[in-house]
């Protein structure tokens, strides 16, 4: 795979000319209750040592009970508004897996209480893969003249649908949300997205999903039925190898080689998961942007979160070559490329 992506020829990337949506603020927030591995390890009789190995995660946040994902959205969201200093958007796009109810869509309730009314919100669920396919419809929308800016949001509260007495989901799983701001601007501006790689596989939606609540089996189903699920030794393999081969995609396309990314900052599910993606591409760790040992997996916001936790430290800089990257439930997966823009975190 490796000598795949040095064979590439440089492609001349993207035209000279026109629209692209471009980065230009950034936001999250976390639920403030913070839930360490001890205090899964004393409940489901494992070790801290246990789950730190197989994950990577130190700790997680959660939500207390009545707060809903629109909750944390909100907070994201007008941080991000905050950090590209502008009061209004055309447009908000929210991905989320766990909205606040399954009718209506969460996004129009969100733009109402960040005070962005009569504006075009809507949802978008592609699980873990969410963030980067509200992305790329944020920037579709920018480059179809629809919308000259528009507010991205990645927003899960898992914790709502992880049974806690299963290990293999309830250690890896947080809440948060993450947000950004795109406006239009040129192609080699800083901060302008470049091509996006998209796919999915419905033949292995099965690998990871919630049994009841849709109309296919209404939520009568039994305890169990309501809960997330996932076949996680299936999903490590397909997750590395469909991350590093959206990643060679969306490289392909730029008309870049894979050692001309500096930064990758793709989905934080799980440590392994990040070195096997490494290993694949034939990158160094240290290239990978990680936050997990924070926060834990923590779905559509995680891509967002780890991009302002390296912007903030100064990990991502001015320039910077940097690759998006995401896996989740469908199958879904997608990427995209940006020079990272000179920007503030609040």
């Amino acid at each position: 795979m490796n000598e795949k992506i040095a064979e590439v020829v440089p492609l001349p990337g993207v035209p000279a000319e026109g629209t692209s949506a471009v980065l230009c603020g950034l936001g999250t927030f976390v639920p403030p209750r913070v839930v360490p591995n001890a205090d899964i390890a004393a409940r489901l009789d494992t070790s801290e040592e246990w789950i730190r190995a197989r994950t990577g995660i130190r700790q997680r946040h959660v939500v207390d009970p009545g707060t809903a994902t629109s909750d944390l959205a909100v907070e994201a969201g007008m941080l991000a508004l905050k950090s590209a200093d502008i009061e209004d958007v055309d447009a908000l796009v929210l991905a989320t897996t766990t909205p606040d109810r399954p009718c209506p869509a969460t996004a129009p309730d969100v733009a109402h209480r960040i005070g962005l009314d009569r504006i075009a919100a809507f949802d978008v669920n592609a699980v873990c893969t969410g963030f980067l396919y509200a992305l790329a419809s944020g920037a579709g929308l920018i480059s179809a003249g629809v919308a000259e800016r528009v507010l991205v949001i990645g927003a899960d509260t898992f914790s709502t649908i992880v049974d806690p007495d299963s290990r293999a989901t309830a250690a890896i799983f947080g809440d948060g949300a993450g947000a950004v701001v795109l406006r239009a601007g040129a192609p080699h501006e800083l901060g302008a997205l470049g091509p996006f790689d998209l796919g999915s596989d419905g033949q292995d939606a099965d690998l990871i999903m919630v049994p009841a609540g849709g109309s296919r089996q209404p939520r009568s189903g039994t305890e169990d039925e309501r809960y997330f699920t996932m076949a996680g030794k299936a999903v490590f393999r397909k997750a590395i190898f469909q991350m590093a081969g959206s990643a060679q995609s969306v490289l392909h396309k730029a008309g870049l080689r894979v050692r001309d990314v500096d930064r990758f900052v793709i989905h934080q599910a799980n440590a392994r998961i990040l070195n096997g993606v490494a290993d694949m591409l034939g990158q160094p760790a240290a290239k990978f942007v990680r936050n997990i040992d924070d926060v834990g997996n923590t779905a559509a916001a995680s891509v967002p979160l780890a991009l302002t936790a390296a912007c903030a430290s100064g990990e991502l800089r001015p320039g910077q070559q940097v690759l998006l990257g995401a896996f989740g439930g469908g199958l879904t997966w997608g990427s995209t490329v940006l020079r990272w823009p000179d920007i503030s975190v609040l």
